[in-house]
Formats: structure tokens, C-alpha cells, sequence
């Protein structure tokens, strides 16, 4: 089936990238019992009710300049709201946010995800409308991911702070500041954004012990642990390198977001953190990034 221009296509099952990660570390066969997740579906009964629960969110979608981000969303329950083929988000990246003036007619994914009970709903489409207050996306993905790796806490939007500047978070020579190091280097968790040519976008949870993400200059690399072997994020980079990653500080509240090109290495059993040694790690390369300050709180579950 031929996608119309610019929008990403209705075929469903796995692609051609996520075939051969699959293939390539021999988890075909157990990828192939969960292929019928990827069907089309309808955001309504459990779908809805699990959506409208949540307070935290992430998207990930383009800029004006057409460069990918992971962006942050929290708001009160009931800001997600399933309604069939369509999933309204009722707020918006915030003012430093690097998508604030996000644009409508583009691929978006939404991780919709509950720290607190490490419960996740991946949802993926097509934004067709950007309001002052929210946005709609028209959904061609849903479904829900196991709670490894994700750390327990509560997330909470706290006492509104000023708005602060956006700073950069790349360096003069090129390599990330010395705030952002620690930020990646610290995190026990972060958010991906990925993207098929013709099946769009995604945001995805990676999630580890303190120290498991690493920085080298301008590139942050992580092991790729163990998961459902469907391979989602991997088989996009396998075909598009664009990525976006997400990092924040649940203590201060600051976020960070870079973008760039992100390969998936293989033989890498000694790479840094992989205590689960499946022979994979990411290499990102950051080319823009923006450190600023949220009323993001948490209290540890």
C-alpha cells in the first residue's frame, strides 16, 4: 500500500529495520509473537482509561527548522484523552521547550508512562491540528510496553518557576557542557525519539543504574539492555539515524534535549553499564541541544 505524501503509512506489522535488528541478533522468531500489537487500533475502553490516568507524558515530533526533539508534558490526569482514532493532548511543550511552537501535518509519537507504577503506553501518529491549548493527534499505533528497566518515582508539576533562557547545551569546541555531562552521566533513565521514513515517529523509555548512559565529547552512548525484542527504536535507526533524546533532572527540575544521529553498534559486550552484555550499544551524536528549567518535580516512590 502506498502512503499519501508526508504521512506515514497505514501497513502494519514490522518494517523492514525492525526485521533485520531482529534478525541480526536472532530474535526473530521471538519478535514474531508480539507482532499483532502493531495493529491498528482504537483508543477506547482500557486504551482510554490507562491514557487518562497519567500525568506525565513525552512527544516527540520536528521543529520548524525540521529537527527531531523529545520533549516533556505533564499536566494534571485527563490531560490525554482517547477518543478512537484520535488522542487529544490538552497542553503544550512549555515556552523554553525546543517544540513550543510546534507546527500540525507531521509524524508524532507520544510515550504516555506512569513512573510510579512503571506502566507505559506507546502512541504513534499524525498531528492534524495545533491549538493554543493542546494538539490532536490521528493515531496509527498503540501499545503498551513491560516495566523493565523504569525507575520508580512520582512525578509532580511543581510551583511555576520563572521562565528562564534556554541555553545551549553544546560547548564551544563542539562536545557537551559540563551541566549536561552530569545531567546524562547521573540519569538513571532518558527518552529516545525516533523515526521511519514512511511509519513515523516514536518515543521509547531506556532505563538503567546510575552511570549507565556515558558521554565521549559531543556523543552520549548507552547499552541497548534486553527488552521485548520487538526492536521498535533500533529498527528505525537502522533505517534513519535521525534521533532526539530527553533527559531531566528530577531533583532541580532541569531539562535537557538534544538532537543528531544515533547508530546501533554491535559486538559491544564491554561497552560501559552493560551489565547485560547483549553485545549492543547506541552511539548518539549530539549537533544542537537546549538545557533549561522546569517546575518538573518528583517524590521517590
Amino acid at each position: 500500500m502506498t502512503a499519501a505524501p508526508n504521512t506515514p503509512s497505514q501497513t502494519t506489522g514490522f518494517h523492514e529495520g525492525e526485521l533485520a535488528v531482529q534478525t541480526r541478533a536472532g530474535l526473530r522468531d521471538a519478535a514474531s509473537r508480539l507482532e499483532g500489537m502493531l495493529a491498528p487500533v482504537s483508543l477506547t475502553g482500557g486504551r482510554a482509561a490507562i491514557l487518562g490516568l497519567q500525568s506525565f507524558a513525552v512527544l516527540v515530533a520536528r521543529d520548524e527548522q525540521h529537527r527531531l526533539w523529545a520533549s516533556p508534558l505533564v499536566a494534571q490526569p485527563g490531560f490525554l484523552a482517547g477518543h478512537g482514532q484520535l488522542l487529544l493532548v490538552k497542553t503544550k511543550p512549555a515556552p523554553a521547550d525546543a517544540l513550543h511552537n510546534l507546527a500540525p501535518d507531521q509524524a508524532a509519537g507520544v510515550l504516555a508512562i506512569d513512573l510510579e507504577r512503571r506502566r507505559r503506553v506507546r502512541v504513534n501518529g499524525w498531528i492534524t491540528d495545533v491549538a493554543e491549548n493542546g494538539l490532536t493527534l490521528d493515531v496509527h499505533e498503540a501499545f503498551g510496553n513491560c516495566p523493565s528497566y523504569v525507575q520508580p518515582r512520582q512525578i509532580t508539576q511543581g510551583p511555576s518557576r520563572p521562565v528562564s533562557p534556554t541555553h545551549s547545551a553544546l560547548a564551544a569546541g563542539g562536545g557537551l557542557t559540563d551541566e549536561a555531562r552530569r545531567i546524562i552521566t547521573t540519569a538513571d533513565m532518558f527518552f529516545l525519539g525516533t523515526e521511519h521514513p514512511t511509519r513515523g515517529a516514536d518515543a521509547s523509555h531506556k532505563g538503567g543504574s546510575p552511570g549507565f548512559v556515558q558521554v565521549d565529547g559531543a556523543d552520549v552512548i548507552w547499552p541497548d539492555y534486553a527488552g521485548n525484542n520487538m526492536f521498535n527504536s533500533m529498527g528505525n535507526l537502522n533505517i534513519d539515524p535521525t534521533a532526539a533524546l530527553l533527559f531531566i533532572d528530577f531533583e532541580s527540575g532541569d531539562v535537557l534535549q538534544l538532537t543528531g544521529r544515533a547508530t546501533l553498534e554491535w559486538n559491544s559486550n564491554n561497552a560501559a553499564g552493560n551489565d547485560f552484555a547483549t553485545g549492543r550499544s547506541v552511539r548518539f551524536h549530539a549537533t544542537a541541544g537546549a538545557l533549561w528549567a522546569s517546575a518538573i518535580t518528583q517524590q521517590t516512590a
